[in-house]
């Protein structure tokens, strides 16, 4: 590969640089995918006639696929190369992204939203250990991943944005075509750009059992959790499907103990900074998801917005989310320590959620939505990368890639099934409302209300687990005491 082995070391790094922004676009768009859809699911809702239950497959489809493949993603790019499986990945994607466009039943969106979560998780997993092999230096490395991490932040804020002037001026279908021009230039600039790495691949024996009764287990777990509205929670059916899910979970736990290079090494987490981070992460996503789902639906369907007001009232937080993740959030750490910033960003959120958890029916912007967006942009920027660093600071070098895998399927699956479980209360307590005779959007804001409300004790119960539960890294108090 001759781009990246120019004769002057100054034409290198500029190439390097030049090569994360590449691979930042390319996660730009897996971010952008999460979010740009909630803003368009009242359309697409109406246009496809989802019920209020099944909408929620149309995001948990991308995220129990992205959630069950990012430790697999991760563990195939040691095995074939990190830039063979990127450029897969967002080849994957792209014509994944292009089949969402043209759906026309809810079947066909569905699967397509598999199968990019499918692309996405092998671009977000091959994406952080290809950063890793370029920036070996530690300052030059946390420069480059906090320009990781304001991407994937701020690229919530303009996925949000986006959808809703792409869903209000054309129609949803633009939301997932918009990704075709992306992708295709990401995908041409890194075969030309992005360096074939020289080391020796790993050529080790793929945990393919560990992979698939983690993922089943996973997508049946959340599948009985979304259908127990409609068959009844204690029905045989959903019973059936849990008992499957716990099975398979058993299963997987059983294969990691016996296979010798497990998907996930239950070592990892004799680490205690490593098991509470992973816990804390399930909670403060499902946290995090309720707000942006339940929220976009609160604004629209109880207090009128539209797809572009909706995408507008998300900015604030977006921003100072990103502003955070960019430059404040690292230097808050060196200045209090790893355990006392998360535990201040997970404080700022549930106080966020708290203030959402009031919200009136006839609610006005600045007084009930602006000040929770505000405190919830606050917590999730300072959150973020103390999380990380949890996760990663403790372990070995070259279980770096497997630690940040692990995190980030923690996050993602708390997400998935949070929401799951929240949509299904909040449709739940709403129906049990309009059975009394309640108008519709009293009853829709009972249901948002309690979700909200525990979406705050999630947020909350985790700040005080990282407070309690967690250690200070050696390092990071070295840095601390001599600042």
């Amino acid at each position: 590969m001759t781009a990246l082995t120019p004769h002057h070391p100054h034409d290198h790094a500029r190439t390097r640089w030049l090569v994360l922004f590449l691979l930042c676009l390319g996660e730009l768009m897996i971010v952008l995918d999460t979010t740009i859809v909630n803003v368009a699911l009242p359309s697409i809702r109406a246009d496809l006639a989802f019920t209020e239950t099944s909408l929620v497959w149309v995001v948990n489809a991308y995220m129990l696929t992205f959630g069950g493949f990012l430790l697999l993603g991760g563990r195939l790019g040691d095995f074939f190369g990190h830039r063979r499986l990127f450029l897969l990945g967002i080849a994957v994607f792209t014509l994944a992204s292009l089949a969402c466009g043209i759906a026309s039943t809810q079947g066909q969106l569905i699967a397509a939203r598999a199968v990019q979560g499918l692309g996405g998780a092998v671009v977000s997993a091959v994406a952080l250990s290809l950063i890793m092999n370029l920036f070996t230096e530690q300052a030059e490395r946390a420069k480059a991943m906090g320009v990781y991490g304001f991407v994937c932040a701020g690229g919530g804020s303009l996925g949000v944005l986006l959808g809703g002037v792409l869903t209000s001026s054309m129609s949803w279908h633009w939301i997932f075509l918009v990704n075709l021009p992306m992708g295709v230039l990401v995908y041409a600039l890194c075969l030309r750009l992005l360096p074939a790495h020289s080391t020796e691949l790993l050529r080790q024996k793929l945990d393919i059992g560990g992979a698939i009764t983690i993922t089943a287990s996973m997508m049946l777990a959340v599948y009985a959790i979304v259908n127990g509205n409609e068959l009844g929670w204690l029905s045989a059916q959903v019973l059936g499907l849990f008992a499957l899910a716990a099975l398979l979970f058993v299963a997987f736990i059983v294969l990691q103990l016996r296979v010798s290079v497990p998907l996930v090494p239950l070592s990892l987490f004799r680490n205690r900074n490593v098991s509470v981070a992973n816990v804390v992460g399930v909670l403060w996503a499902a946290a995090l998801f309720a707000w942006f789902f339940m929220s976009a639906l609160y604004m629209q369907f109880v207090l009128g917005y539209d797809a572009m007001q909706v995408g507008l009232a998300f900015l604030p937080a977006n921003i100072v989310m990103a502003l955070f993740s960019l430059g404040l959030s690292a230097r808050l750490v060196m200045r209090v320590g790893i355990r006392t910033s998360l535990t201040l960003g997970l404080v700022c959120a549930a106080l966020g959620l708290a203030w959402f958890a009031r919200v009136p029916l006839h609610g006005e912007f600045w007084l009930d939505i602006f000040p929770a967006m505000m405190l919830l942009g606050l917590g999730g920027g300072i959150a973020f990368n103390p999380l990380l660093l949890a996760a990663m600071n403790d372990v070995a070098p070259e279980d770096s890639g497997l630690a940040s895998g692990v995190v980030n399927t923690a996050f993602m699956m708390g997400g998935a099934v949070g929401l799951a479980v929240l949509a299904s209360l909040a449709a739940h307590v709403s129906q049990l409302w309009l059975a009394q005779g309640a108008t519709v959007p009293f009853a829709l804001l009972q249901g948002y209300q309690l979700v909200f409300l525990l979406g705050a004790a999630a947020a909350g119960i985790s700040a005080g687990l990282a407070l309690l539960l967690m250690h200070e890294p050696p390092a990071v108090q070295g840095q601390v005491a001599g600042h």
